[in-house]
This record gives C-alpha cells, sequence and structure tokens, in this order.
C-alpha cells in the first residue's frame, strides 16, 4: 500500500510534533547536567530548529523509501 504525500507530511508532522515536545523537556533536565544553562524561551527556540531539521530529513527519508518500494 503506497502511502500519499499529504499523508506522509502529516505522518512526518506529528512524530516531530511529539519529539519536539520530548526534546525540549529532555533539554530542560538535561542541560543543567552539563553545566548549560538555558532559558526557556532558548530551550523553546533551539527546540524548534531541530524540529525543523528532523521534519524535513522524516518527510525525504519517507518520501524515498516509497520511491524505492514502488520500484
Amino acid at each position: 500500500m503506497t502511502q500519499s504525500r499529504r499523508l506522509s507530511l502529516i505522518e512526518a508532522a506529528t512524530n516531530v510534533a511529539v519529539g519536539y515536545v520530548l526534546a525540549v523537556v529532555a533539554q530542560i533536565v538535561v542541560f543543567p547536567w552539563f553545566g548549560l544553562q538555558a532559558s526557556l524561551g532558548e530551550n523553546l527556540a533551539l527546540g524548534g530548529v531541530f524540529t525543523a531539521i528532523s521534519l524535513i530529513r522524516s518527510y525525504t527519508l519517507r518520501r524515498l523509501f516509497e520511491a524505492v518500494g514502488r520500484r
């Protein structure tokens, strides 16, 4: 069964949104262990940058695997 581009994007976005929340919480907990101090706003911004990268990566890989699967 093939997955449409729209469904691929929805799946990737959902996956990344959950990852964003987990990443921000992890940063808040883990950064202090390494002596790093970041405000909530900085943690949210940093999480946003990595979320954008993750969304692009996830969508691109999904489409690549869909293309390979059709061959």
